[in-house]
């Protein structure tokens, strides 16, 4: 649905311009003055206005031009008397669409207004491509001090080139989009777009539609033919998030396009080729879902071509330090910030980041933004990670009423900890808090393996 705003002195032209469109889906405001209509334009986003150039208050070319200043490519078409042509002309070399003449014909004013509707959509498409290739540009960072995001980052260098349908599982909040961008990124597809669709964050029912699109007339309030996602990610990459959160209806109808690699716009009956890299993404157990019954079992083989799996941050805390680093060159860019404080890291690394990555950004965002100090010190952190506690050491080992041997009640503990996360130096480093490379030149002290 679009938003047409009528400034026009005569009240009964927005009154006859608002029933041409109705059934249409557009919604028609209409004012009778300059000024009110400018106002209307700085407060509220419109994607087609109807201007007569002769009002009351203020001459129709000033309403013009500063309509093209407060919104560049909002299409304008001129109302004129049938002697006033070479105005209208003069208004078009001054950036109006198109001009009708007193008396119209509503066929002719429908069809201007409709060439001008396609083309504000266009446009958003165009700029909508541009941002996400943009994006493809940015985020990208191959420095971990994890083995398991290195073997990551060594799997997404081996299938970039290829065109291998990729399935990224993790928590939310662990970079899923990032490395599906990075793929896109380091591909032959680069220069093609890169165009993110949230699977669950669109209603069910139109769904359909912004991926495949539709034709004019396919429901009500499709007033145009509209592309979809994959069509715009053609000889690119489409990034298909939260794919666990898709209908089963919706599933068979992309399981087909991944089979055949064409589709069928909603409403239309022409099958489209397209040339699209796949990428999904999901927080959940798919395999599960399966069992469920909630995700077709054919679906997930033919996305799960080249699968990868994302740590939780928790799980790869000693890339902690790298991310702030990088977060706040993000955000600090006057570089007012030294550093951080040891006692502020060791709150970091001691917790539990259920947010992931996300969170770590968002807070290292809002210290930036907030902060009056040159390091981030333990005021400068919010208050889920000064009152989080970890389990306490003594809960790990019972000590001796007497006798007690300190470096054997050292490694015993140490000895435990590791028992305890399975040998995950990381973990262990949290049970006892202390930092990971203080547990591993213990480990070499008492020769633990």
């Amino acid at each position: 649905m679009s938003k047409i705003l009528v400034i026009d002195d005569e009240a009964y032209m927005g009154w006859i311009i608002d029933k041409a469109f109705a059934n249409t889906g557009h919604h028609v405001y209409s004012v009778v003055a300059g000024k009110e209509g400018i106002e209307k334009i700085e407060k509220e986003s419109y994607d087609l206005v109807f201007l007569d150039l002769r009002l009351p208050d203020i001459d129709g070319m000033d309403v013009l031009e500063k309509v093209k200043v407060i919104q560049q490519d909002l299409p304008v078409i001129i109302i004129t008397a049938h002697g006033s042509i070479d105005t209208a002309i003069e208004s078009m070399k001054r950036g109006a669409f198109d001009y009708i003449t007193k008396p119209f014909d509503i066929d002719e004013m429908l069809l201007q207004a409709q060439r001008a509707l396609e083309l504000t959509k266009l446009k958003g498409e165009v700029n909508y491509l541009r941002t996400q290739v943009k994006l493809g540009t940015e985020e990208v960072n191959f420095k971990s001090n994890n083995i398991r995001m290195n073997e990551v980052y060594d799997i997404v260098n081996q299938i970039a080139a290829t065109t291998a349908t990729v399935l990224i599982t993790g928590e939310s909040g662990t970079g899923k989009e990032v490395i599906g961008r990075s793929i896109h990124k380091i591909s032959d597809r680069a220069n093609g777009p890169f165009v993110a669709v949230n699977c669950g964050a669109i209603p069910e029912n139109l769904l359909e539609s912004e991926l495949f699109g539709h034709e004019k007339g396919a429901f009500t309030g499709a007033v145009q033919r509209k592309l979809g996602r994959f069509e715009l990610a053609n000889g690119g990459t489409i990034f298909l998030d939260e794919i666990g959160e898709m209908s089963l209806a919706m599933q068979v109808k992309l399981l087909r396009v991944l089979q055949e690699r064409e589709l069928q716009r909603v409403g239309g009956s022409t099958n489209i080729s397209i040339d699209v890299r796949i990428i999904a993404a999901t927080n959940r157990d798919l395999l599960k879902s399966i069992q469920e019954g909630s995700f077709r079992e054919d679906l997930y083989y033919r996305l799960n071509v080249v699968p990868i799996e994302l740590p939780s941050l928790r799980d790869r805390k000693e890339d902690i330090p790298l991310l702030v680093e990088e977060f706040i060159k993000k955000y600090d860019t006057k570089g007012r910030i030294k550093g951080v404080t040891n006692g502020a890291m060791e709150l970091m690394l001691k917790y539990k980041w259920p947010g992931n990555i996300r969170e770590l950004q968002n807070v290292i965002e809002r210290i930036v933004l907030l902060s009056r100090h040159e390091y981030i010190d333990e005021s400068s952190l919010p208050k889920e990670l000064i009152d989080d506690r970890k389990e306490e050491t003594s809960s790990i080992v019972n000590f001796p009423e007497n006798g007690i041997n300190l470096e054997e009640v050292e490694k015993e503990l140490i000895m435990k900890a590791l028992q305890l996360s399975k040998g995950n130096q990381t973990r262990a480093a949290e049970l006892l808090s202390i930092t990971r490379s203080a547990l591993i030149y213990r480990m070499q002290k008492y020769d633990i393996k």
